[in-house]
């Protein structure tokens, strides 16, 4: 698998510095495989979404944690319990998967939602106030003398 550095293309956004490490270990998923599908969205300054294809896969077959900035998607296949079926053909996959991203620095975690075989994950951007710059007022009086 090819390597790359998507950093050019973060370079006028301000503040997402290691927001790029999110697509790039992605492209590095643990598996090396792009299953499920997946689109990362930016929503505005500090909004993101992730978009995972998840067709056949109900909430109840799907997981999503967040541990150390790491946050990480997995899916488990169902049991055919009942269902005497017999497929001639299965295009769909549900195969277990193991998706992870490396969120950046005050990137939470909104909510998720699966719709219409698609998992929506919201993420916002919140600094907190002691992390925001603080703007230092500088007055226009004499210098003082340096006391020596």
């Amino acid at each position: 698998m090819t390597s790359f550095s998507m950093a050019p293309l973060f370079r006028q956004s301000i503040g997402f510095d290691r927001f790029n490490d999110l697509f790039e270990s992605a492209l590095r998923n643990e598996a090396g495989t792009s299953y499920p599908p997946y689109n990362v969205e930016k929503h505005g300054d500090d909004r993101y979404r992730i978009v995972v294809a998840a067709a056949g896969f109900q909430d109840s077959d799907l997981e999503l944690q967040v541990e150390r900035g790491v946050l990480t998607i997995s899916g488990g296949k169902r049991e055919n319990g009942a269902d005497n079926v017999t497929y001639l053909h299965q295009g769909i996959a549900q195969r277990a998967f193991k998706l992870s991203f490396r969120l950046a620095d005050h990137i939470e975690v909104r909510g998720a939602a699966l719709n219409n075989g698609l998992l929506n994950i919201d993420l916002v951007r919140e600094v907190p106030e002691e992390a925001k710059p603080k703007r230092i007022p500088i007055a226009s009086t004499e210098r003082p003398a340096l006391e020596g």
